[in-house]
This record gives C-alpha cells, structure tokens and sequence, in this order.
C-alpha cells in the first residue's frame, strides 16, 4: 500500500532531494509546504497518512504545528525529521502528539521504513536521541496523567508493553513471542485503553515512568 506524505520544511533543496528519494522507493508525496502555518493548509486539501515535518521554520514552527494538527479529528501521523539532535525538541515534538523523531543524516531505507511504522501506529525515535529522551522522561517533569494502571495489565500484555518500549515493532514482537501480528496489535490496543493513553509513543513513556524498563 503506498504511503500519502506531506513534506514540510523551509528549505527548498531539502523537500526536493526528499521527494526525488521518497518517490523512487514509492512513497507518493501529494504536498509540501515551507513553515508549519502554511502545512495546515495543505495537509487540509490532501489529506495525507504521514506529515514529515521539520522543527526549526518561520511564521510557525514544527512543534507548533504538529500540536495544531494532532488537535484535529482524523489527524495524519507526524514524523518529526531534523538537523538538530537536542532533547527538547524531540520532548516537546512527542508531547504535541508527534509519532516519531528522526534526524536528517539518517539513511533513506531508515525513513522510508520509519514512514510505514508510524501511519501503522508506531512510534519511531532515532536511536542515538532515545536514551537521552527517555531519561528526560522520567526525570524533572511531569508524568503522564493515564486513566488505568500498568499493574492492570495482564501478564502478555505487560510483556508486549515492554517491547513497545524496547523499540520493537508490532511485526517483531509477534516474531519475539511466537504469536500472529493480529494478536499483537489486540494486545497494543486493550494496553492503550486500559492505560487511557493516545498511542505507543505514550506508552513507551508510561513504561519507563513505572520502572518497567531497565534504565542502566
């Protein structure tokens, strides 16, 4: 199934090196935009399944409006692609509701494939920004308000909450437990509503925040 993208960032050369790369491995871009005000806009008119958005932009920028986008009914995932590998970015992108976080030195096969995770449900964070996120996280700020309790959960689902944490996809935990990826995506969507969370990105959090996850 092809993926409907919407390119936003402020430079030129970017979007156009983007879409060329995205198109040959069959993406099908429908839109970009220059600043983030502008991307609503667009992201109106085409309806795509994934904004890639940048971070630092004029007249509006990417935090902002990844957090006007996801306020939306039938918002698109946001995948967060920057230059700048700076925690708060990532932090104050994945609290507006973004789904992922990559940067720009990253390979193409990485943001193709990050691509499918996130209109699928997924949450992506680049690896070298996840450590540091995570311990932003669970140090100095304010914890997830969620409507259930992790303790709830039964014993699969904690298992399967774990290896959202741990970074594995619904594909690579149905392999890791011997399962189908229907069953797995089940058990994603009761941890969700038991937990009352959004979506895994949150749950990665809620995770770490209850000491699920060995931080060492």
């Amino acid at each position: 199934m092809s993926i409907r993208v919407v390119l936003v960032d402020d430079q030129d050369l970017v979007r156009t090196g983007l879409r060329m790369v995205l198109e040959a491995r069959g993406v099908e871009v429908v839109g970009e935009a220059a600043d983030g005000r502008a991307a609503l806009d667009v992201v109106r008119e085409t309806s795509p399944d994934v904004v890639v958005m940048d971070v630092r932009m004029p007249v509006m920028d990417g935090v902002a409006a990844t957090r006007e986008l996801c306020r939306q009914p039938g918002a698109p995932k946001v995948l967060i692609l920057t230059t700048f590998d700076l925690d708060e970015y990532a932090f104050d992108a994945l609290r507006s509701g973004a789904s992922g976080f990559l940067l720009k030195d990253g390979p193409v096969d990485e943001l193709v494939a990050a691509l499918g995770h996130v209109r699928d449900g997924d949450a992506v964070v680049a690896p070298s920004t996840t450590r540091r996120l995570v311990d932003h996280f669970t140090r100095g700020v304010p914890s997830l308000v969620t409507t259930g309790n992790p303790a709830d959960l039964t014993p699969r689902e904690l298992e399967v909450l774990r290896a959202i944490a741990s970074g594995l996809s619904n594909a690579e935990i149905a392999t890791a437990l011997g399962v189908s990826e229907v069953t797995v995506k089940a058990h994603v969507g009761r941890i969700l509503a038991k937990l009352g969370l959004r979506d895994r990105t949150q749950a990665v959090i809620v995770a770490y925040e209850n000491g699920l996850m060995d931080r060492s």
